[in-house]
């Protein structure tokens, strides 16, 4: 499988800081601008379809061993599985995975980052394998890997296809990333995405696939908090921020564009409405940016209906996403049909869910596509 690398926080951020830090966030200003180098070659790779020259030692035995039928998707367990984490320290170097620092079942290692990660990874594994049924990445008990430390000051999160990354953040404007679990859910559902719809990460449909991650990744938070679609915050990456920044977090989901707004960084530019969609070439077609739309919309879906969201609509979006029936470059109409269409088979054709789901597409002025979420007008 060719690796992706999808980052938490968007080229646009980091871009604004590099620009405007330097006189009240010298260190975050200097950060930023050596992070978006780090990940210049990356996005140049996504233009040209060629293989990205990762820095990375020799594979672990542990790598070596796994043959390929280890990738493809299981029959849904009976009862729960087990995660099986691997945490590996970079050591503030750029090279992969780094040196293996904890492992499944062992005691906490008394570093925040490292027992952050561990915890977070278990999290994720949790929710995917007792809601939605889905053993780890791949369905079929994927090791779970993260490295931390990674890079001198490197802002930002990612998954590169086979791991999570997480750098230390600058201390300035922004703080270690294993402090979000949030982030945590948001990387490892880029992972889920790869091995079922695949959605390109280009426009509309790469949208999507930082939409989906910010879905599961609220509902990762929701879930091991316990709270429901009114006590929860629907924000992605709170915690991330150091105080001195206004703002609580990267991304609001029910309300896109009041993340945050900082004299520095800026007011977040996310659009909640169709109407406001940004079309523009730089981060892959906006992909950050029109993610909001879709956001909005799960998160009006879920709050209508109340209760836990990982139990209505949060199925209905996994149903969808795992369906096989999405295209790889299914635009936000064909999405928002899909999803109506899995409710319906879900929770009945009248059903309040069903209901909830179209109403949250309509606020944010998405039409479902009618031919999606119902064959039968073909």
């Amino acid at each position: 499988m060719t690796p992706n690398r999808h980052a938490i926080v968007p080229p646009y951020l980091l871009a604004r800081i590099a620009e405007a830090a330097d006189d009240r966030y010298p260190v975050a200003a200097d950060a930023a601008r050596r992070s978006l180098i780090r990940d210049a070659p990356v996005r140049e790779w996504r233009e040209s379809g060629e293989l990205p020259p990762f820095a990375r030692e020799s594979e672990t035995s542990d790598r070596a061993d796994r043959s390929p039928s280890d990738r493809l998707p299981s029959i849904l367990p009976d009862a729960p599985s087990q995660p099986d984490r691997r945490i590996s320290d970079a050591q503030g170097e750029e090279r992969l995975p780094g040196r293996l620092v904890r492992r499944e079942g062992q005691p906490a290692s008394g570093d925040d980052a490292v027992d952050e990660a561990y915890d977070g990874l278990g999290d994720t594994h949790r929710l995917f394998d007792r809601v939605f049924g889905r053993d780890s990445i791949d369905g079929a008990g994927m090791p779970l890997e993260a490295t931390v430390h990674y890079g001198d000051r490197y802002d930002n999160a990612f998954w590169d296809g086979e791991r999570m990354v997480f750098g230390d953040g600058d201390g300035e404007v922004f703080t270690g990333f294993t402090d979000s679990l949030s982030v945590i859910g948001h990387e490892l559902a880029h992972g889920v995405t790869e091995r079922s719809a695949g959605l390109r990460y280009q426009g509309q449909s790469g949208a999507l696939n930082e939409h989906v991650s910010d879905v599961f990744g609220a509902l990762v938070e929701q879930y091991a908090r316990g709270q429901d679609s009114g006590a929860a915050t629907w924000l992605i990456g709170e915690g991330v921020f150091t105080p001195e920044v206004q703002g609580r977090a990267l991304r609001s989901m029910l309300e896109p564009g009041t993340a945050y707004d900082d004299d520095v960084l800026g007011r977040d530019p996310q659009p909640a409405h169709m109407r406001d969609y940004i079309r523009t070439r730089d981060d892959n077609g906006g992909v950050h940016l029109n993610s909001g739309i879709p956001n909005r919309a799960f998160a009006l879906a879920a709050t209508r209906l109340g209760g836990f969201a990982w139990e209505h609509v949060g199925r209905v979006w996994y149903d969808a996403l795992t369906s096989g029936r999405l295209d790889v470059d299914a635009d936000f109409a064909a999405f928002a049909g899909e999803t109506v269409r899995a409710a319906r088979e879900r929770f009945g054709q009248g059903s309040a869910e069903a209901s909830a789901i179209v109403e949250g597409w309509e606020a944010v002025g998405v039409e479902p596509d009618p031919t999606v979420a119902d064959p039968a007008e073909r």
